[in-house]
């Protein structure tokens, strides 16, 4: 199973959809789901910005191999992109 995807499960290791994830498209959409913050109602969702924050941040006091938390925070990044592209 690809590193990037263990990682990430392991951040957010309460959530059934995320143990399920195989691809790395999966895990993209997953972190799309996330920046949009689709799970919230709409009236308290937080910007994409302020989730991207907040997934850096639980990416670095995470105890993930350093080399993987920059490739997760550059796939954020990534997703991030794209998002605010819509």
């Amino acid at each position: 199973m690809n590193e990037l995807i263990q990682a990430y499960q392991t951040l957010f290791s309460n959530r059934q959809s995320v143990l399920k994830l195989e691809t790395t498209s999966q895990l993209e959409s997953s972190i799309q789901i996330e920046l949009l913050d689709e799970l919230t109602h709409p009236r308290v969702r937080k910007s994409p910005k302020q989730k991207l924050d907040i997934a850096y941040e639980r990416i670095e006091k995470s105890t993930v191999n350093p080399a993987i938390k920059q490739q997760l925070k550059e796939l954020y990044s990534s997703v991030y992109n794209k998002v605010n592209s819509l």
